[in-house]
């Protein structure tokens, strides 16, 4: 099943999407694409640890990956106005300008989960099939 909609100013784009998860009950779902404008941004870069913002305008250029009701793991791509990309893992602070277009890839018959990895030292994803 695909979803579609539209996130306005103002939204916390990281949050809107987990809310639509929680509310749609979203077992499983890929974002396939979401592009817009934020008048914030923020995001952990590939270190894993430093959390970059910023409060200027941007364009999304993309946001990719996972998303379930109660978790997800995405990377978002920024324009600044100097036309530059930036950007990583998508953090709360992404609040959305004018606009956010949002297609989610609703998975049949898989559920995702995550437990920690001792390997990576982070929350991993399961995938299971129903």
């Amino acid at each position: 099943m695909v979803h579609c909609f539209r996130l306005t100013h103002g939204t916390d784009l990281k949050e809107a999407l987990l809310l639509y998860a929680s509310e749609h009950r979203l077992r499983a779902a890929a974002v396939v694409s979401a592009v817009g404008c934020v008048l914030s941004w923020c995001y952990r870069d590939a270190s894993g640890s430093a959390i970059k913002q910023g409060d200027s305008h941007a364009e999304i250029l993309c946001v990719h990956g996972t998303l379930y009701e109660g978790g997800c793991h995405l990377h978002v791509a920024l324009a600044g106005e100097d036309g530059f990309a930036f950007g990583g893992h998508l953090m709360e602070g992404c609040i959305v300008n004018t606009t956010a277009e949002i297609v989610l890839l609703e998975l049949d018959g898989y559920a995702f989960s995550r437990a920690y990895d001792e390997t990576t030292g982070y929350d991993e994803l399961l995938v299971s099939k129903t």
